[in-house]
């Protein structure tokens, strides 16, 4: 059976960047735009020119894409003309091969948001379409509401989509702009609209997440006759998010009836790189990638228990649904105290640590992993120092270096411009082939601010380890968690490091103290060693 085209729509500049706390630099949404061209989205939505001066910039640098980029705008105002209205003419002037223009099609919207009649805002729509393509762009019409539009004034609606598709418009896009329509309802209605004269494969959808069920409801529009499908990466968008593309995309290419309906630009080859483009979003933002999410979470295919393990060494489709190498992703056998014999030989097995069935060190190792996680320390989180633990018990743990002490200060007082600041020094001794090594190192970062006591503890104890200063020279913090796992004035504090190095490799590692500090440091030295390990350092 031939295979329909389903066209993908990326607005991860532009609806992504109303996310709260999202803020795209010029330079960001160049990268972001070539990673997206590179995956083999159909369309880039760059952002709105002349809107601010950010999107403005950004299509004057605009990479040379594959993918048709797009500059949004919205239709003409009404009392002049589509020739005339400066806001229209500076989306056209970004010099896109394609303009998507929204439009208001619920009539509350139209005559209390714009207050102006419901001919004038169905003339705004078609004299704005009908600019677009007679500058030889590809037009797209974003019906703004349509959905509560359809539900109050169908008859309205569909003039106001009948108005586009007559202007020319080659996509017309029903909005689901406050996020509350449900699934089944997106499909009937999008099926209601194909009936009533709008060609199916003139059709996008576009949904947000307020009930969590965006993904789905796009999903409902294509199997309703949409063949455009609009969304963001990691399902950035304002208030819960857009349609979250690094879920939308692996469930079209990969799983039933969707893969052998449709073809899309993306190839299963490209399908690969979607982890990394969302974690390369993540690291933009600064933030913390999601665990649980699907397809690209870094748990989306971990298997705790012990009986989910046994069967995965067996066959891995017990518990998968998908291969996570088609995504770009990794099976992942966490340690803990749930953890059965398969679970632990299967996790040394990827450590390279091969011990065979029955050996009693099996034992000690789950006992001792159940004594650490009575005291407050985690493994599934921390596969560095499940490793470091594992090789302690079965004695295959280099000594690089020795800790001979280290301390801690941290100070208030006034700076040059009588202002308090806080100033933390940390010094680390050490003792590295027989010489010990003093370091000393403060928290304040070439800016001037103060980074932190563990900060100051982290630059020290990396300061100077010998012959194996070159191998620790490219790692950095990445994240720091701290967990406090009892209350009250005995409280303990679980610290979970991650690191990376220049290779892109990245690791996990745990410390669990009363104090802060020395948790801190316990997983410094876990990262470091877990390091020395794996670039083939021997005592």
């Amino acid at each position: 059976m031939r295979r329909e085209r389903l066209y993908i729509y990326d607005t991860t500049l532009r609806d992504g960047q109303q996310t709260q706390g999202v803020s795209f630099s010029m330079h960001e949404k160049v990268q972001i735009a070539r990673r997206l061209d590179a995956l083999g989205v159909d369309y880039i939505e760059g952002g709105w020119p002349g809107a601010n001066p950010t999107d403005s910039a950004f299509f004057d640098e605009a990479p040379q894409t594959r993918a048709m980029m797009t500059a949004f705008g919205m239709t003409k105002r009404a009392g002049r003309s589509a020739q005339n209205d400066e806001v229209l003419a500076a989306v056209l002037n970004a010099g896109t091969g394609a303009v998507c223009l929204v439009g208001k099609t619920h009539d509350f919207h139209v005559t209390t948001a714009l207050g102006i009649s419901l001919n004038e805002n169905t003339e705004n729509i078609r004299a704005s379409i009908a600019h677009v393509v007679a500058e030889g762009r590809k037009a797209l019409f974003d019906a703004e509401h349509f959905f509560d539009g359809w539900t109050a004034n169908r008859d309205y609606a569909l003039e106001a989509l009948k108005a586009a598709h007559e202007a020319g418009a080659r996509w017309i896009v029903l909005c689901d702009t406050n996020g509350g329509t449900l699934p089944a309802e997106i499909g009937r209605i999008t099926a209601e609209v194909i009936a009533a004269g709008i060609p199916g494969d003139r059709l996008g959808i576009h949904t947000h997440n307020d009930t969590e069920n965006a993904v789905a409801g796009s999903l409902a529009a294509i199997e309703a006759g949409a063949r455009q499908v609009q969304g963001t990466l990691n399902g950035l968008g304002e208030r819960c998010g857009n349609a979250n593309l690094t879920a939308l995309i692996p469930t079209l290419l990969l799983k039933e009836p969707y893969a052998s309906r449709y073809e899309t630009g993306i190839s299963r080859e490209a399908l690969t790189g979607i982890t990394q483009a969302s974690r390369m979003l993540d690291e933009i933002l600064n933030r913390v990638p999601m665990k649980q999410a699907a397809y690209v979470g870094a748990s989306a295919f971990a298997h705790k228990a012990g009986l989910h393990a046994s069967a995965i060494l067996k066959d891995p489709t017990t518990y998968e649904h998908v291969d996570p190498g088609d995504v770009g992703n990794a099976r992942v056998i966490p340690m803990s105290n749930q953890a059965g014999q398969s679970n632990l030989r299967r996790r040394l097995s990827e450590a390279g640590l091969v011990v065979d069935k029955g050996d009693p060190a099996l034992v000690r190792i789950l006992e001792q992993i159940k004594l650490q996680e009575e005291r407050g320390y985690t493994y599934d989180s921390a596969q560095a120092s499940f490793e470091l633990l594992a090789r302690r018990q079965l004695d295959q743990l280099p000594r690089f270096f020795e800790v001979k002490r280290y301390k801690v200060t941290v100070e208030r007082r006034k700076n040059k411009y009588d202002q308090m600041v806080s100033l933390s020094e940390a010094v680390v001794v050490v003792k590295v082939d027989g010489e010990k090594k003093l370091s000393v190192s403060e928290s304040m970062d070439e800016q001037g601010n103060d980074r932190g006591p563990v900060n100051a503890l982290a630059k020290a104890l990396a300061k100077d380890l010998g012959r194996y200063q070159e191998a620790i020279d490219d790692m950095r913090l990445v994240d720091f968690k701290v967990r406090i796992t009892q209350g009250g004035t005995e409280a303990v504090t679980r610290v979970i490091i991650d690191s990376q190095d220049g290779q892109g490799r990245r690791w996990s590692t745990v410390g669990v103290s009363a104090n802060i500090v020395d948790a801190s440091f316990e997983a410094l030295l876990d990262a470091i060693t877990w390091k020395l390990l794996r670039d083939g350092f021997a005592q």
